[in-house]
């Protein structure tokens, strides 16, 4: 039996200068999403050794808007890489010797994790989730995968890289048999300005500055109550009739164990700041927070400075539904227990009757609905 051979494409385009170049834009995109990524996964799974510090006050901002923007940015530069080499995955046969299974074996994996980065990546930031796993453990761990093939592949294929890297692009056109006539630094000036493009319909969701050129960002970050977008409201959280009873208390623990209503909580000194809600999502959006600083709060409840501090939401449900503080940032002083957001009371939907917003921190970690506050 004949086995069927790829089409022969002679084509400018479809070559290791061009397939080197993209590459390595592709290379330094990952890159930035890997640090990033790996900057979000500890602020969300601290580790005890590993304590990120609550300075700068926008950093989690920056990280994270840049971890959806190069996230982004990676679709075309994927899509023409395949474009690139696309009839060197159809070779027969499929493997030739050890080097080559090596490499056959890093691109399998590299295109397969990418491919789920990106599309899980994007899908997260529109909050849709079509399956049944957990994703930021999936993400993360996909992402060590991509990180080794793409090592491994750059082993491999060293030698060709680099040669193909110091070739000059040579801007000839097209063979008869590629009447499209795009050359191959034509290709890769369509690649730049599609990167380009990508990303400034999208960055405005973290840049206020571009705001209105966002058209493919799922959040506006001046739309939503109070002039701020809101992930998970009231009704969806399960705590709209308790956020809003008479009843509702504030419970700190500490060898002075306190029960403070909003009355008590306004009564207390008063401080206001400036700080971002920066969320998993890429969004991003500052406001000017108003209430008690929390040092106060465990200060008058008799609690040890040194020690790490847990807030608890009355949410019923949901992983988020709690957050830790290390001493640092617990005792910053822009770490606040808000009461108002703007220059009014905090709307329900963004944690009326109190909350917790603290500098550097992801927006899930900036817990609403406050009911309790533990040290340990």
């Amino acid at each position: 039996m004949r086995i069927p051979q790829p089409p022969q494409v002679s084509s400018p385009r479809r070559d290791a200068r061009v397939t080197a170049r993209v590459g390595r834009a592709l290379g330094i995109a990952v890159g930035v999403c890997f640090v990033t990524g790996m900057i979000s996964h500890l602020h969300q799974h601290p580790v005890g050794w590993l304590p990120l510090p609550p300075n700068p006050t926008w950093g989690y901002q920056v990280t994270q808007g840049a971890h959806v923007a190069f996230g982004i940015a990676c679709v075309p530069l994927v899509l023409v890489k395949l474009f690139s080499v696309y009839p060197l995955l159809l070779q027969w046969p499929p493997v030739s010797g050890l080097k080559h299974a090596l490499e056959r074996l890093s691109v399998a994996v590299l295109v397969s994790c990418m491919l789920f980065e990106v599309t899980t990546g994007i899908l997260n930031t529109v909050q849709w989730y079509p399956w049944s796993f957990f994703f930021p453990a999936a993400h993360y761990a996909v992402a060590w995968a991509l990180v080794g093939s793409i090592l491994l592949h750059l082993a491999v294929k060293a030698d060709v890289i680099a040669a193909a890297l110091r070739t000059s692009l040579d801007d000839a056109r097209a063979t008869p048999d590629d009447p499209v006539g795009l050359s191959r630094r034509g290709l890769l000036l369509a690649t730049t300005g599609a990167v380009g493009a990508v990303t400034l319909v999208t960055i405005g969701q973290t840049l206020p500055g571009l705001g209105r050129l966002a058209l493919l960002a799922p959040r506006r970050p001046d739309v939503g109550p109070q002039g701020l977008p809101v992930n998970r409201t009231a009704t969806a959280a399960g705590v709209r009739d308790l956020a809003v009873a008479d009843s509702w208390r504030l419970e700190v623990t500490g060898t002075n164990p306190l029960r403070l209503s909003r009355s008590d909580l306004s009564a207390m000194a008063q401080h206001e700041v400036a700080l971002p809600i920066a969320c998993v999502e890429g969004w991003s959006s500052t406001g000017r927070w108003g209430g008690v600083r929390l040092r106060d709060v465990l200060a008058l409840a008799g609690v040890d400075p040194s020690a790490d501090v847990t807030v608890r939401s009355l949410e019923p449900h949901g992983i988020y539904r709690s957050s830790h503080l290390t001493p640092a940032q617990a005792d910053h002083p822009d770490t606040l227990l808000a009461l108002r957001l703007n220059g009014s009371d905090l709307a329900l939907d963004h944690g009326y009757p109190l909350r917790l917003i603290a500098p550097n921190r992801p927006g899930v970690l900036q817990t609403k609905w406050l009911m309790r506050i533990e040290a340990s």
